[in-house]
């Protein structure tokens, strides 16, 4: 499991009775996102990867990434992942395909992978290797803002909540936020799965 070379984690106290259900959450979040300049959001992607920097990565040789949706204003993943090439050098580096609008696979990719643009929009490779979720150490996980639980919101289609069902022990599970933990989602269900590490501009926090 990652850990960390500073203690940084946050522990949360307070009470919240606010209700925050995902589909305002969503609409709100995606609205702020989509309101950032360019040149903020690029300030705030090397703060993410400061943070990102100081996780003990020992242990990791295989971490599922994703491709950023720029219509969509994600934090820029492709940071993230030189980082680990660079700390890992027997890295492997696998990006998510869509394979119907229930299902995801993981497959493997390297610099001579093609990549396209499917339908949702999301870009992923033509081809490669499929790797079973029990041997991926790490997964980052889109999100548009978690919790102070750890639960995220998503973009809706329930497609990382379906693929890490059956996820082992030793996967850890990362989201990035450009904005700090909300107190409470109040719609969560027995199906989601909370992060390990939320990482914002500002700090970590560890569920």
């Amino acid at each position: 499991m990652i850990g960390y070379l500073v203690n940084c984690r946050v522990v949360f106290t307070t009470v919240h009775q606010i209700v925050m259900l995902k589909a305002d959450l969503r609409k709100h979040y995606f609205n702020k996102r989509n309101e950032l300049h360019g040149a903020d959001r690029l300030k705030l992607d090397d703060l993410l990867l400061i943070q990102f920097q100081q996780i003990n990565f020992e242990g990791i040789q295989t971490v599922l990434s994703y491709w950023p949706l720029a219509n969509k204003s994600e934090p820029n993943t492709h940071l993230f992942n030189g980082y680990l090439r660079h700390m890992i050098p027997q890295l492997q580096l696998a990006y998510p395909v869509v394979q119907d609008e229930s299902n995801m696979q993981a497959i493997l990719v390297n610099e001579d992978t093609v990549y396209k643009t499917n339908q949702w929009g999301i870009t992923e490779p033509i081809s490669g290797e499929m790797i079973e979720l029990k041997n991926i150490h790490l997964v980052m996980v889109p999100l548009l803002v978690f919790d102070e639980a750890g639960y995220r919101v998503g973009f809706g289609k329930g497609y990382y909540d379906r693929f890490l069902a059956k996820k082992e022990e030793h996967t850890a599970l990362i989201g990035f936020s450009y904005f700090d933990p909300i107190p409470l989602i109040s719609d969560t269900h027995e199906f989601d799965i909370p992060l390990h590490l939320g990482i914002t501009p500002k700090r970590i926090y560890e569920f």
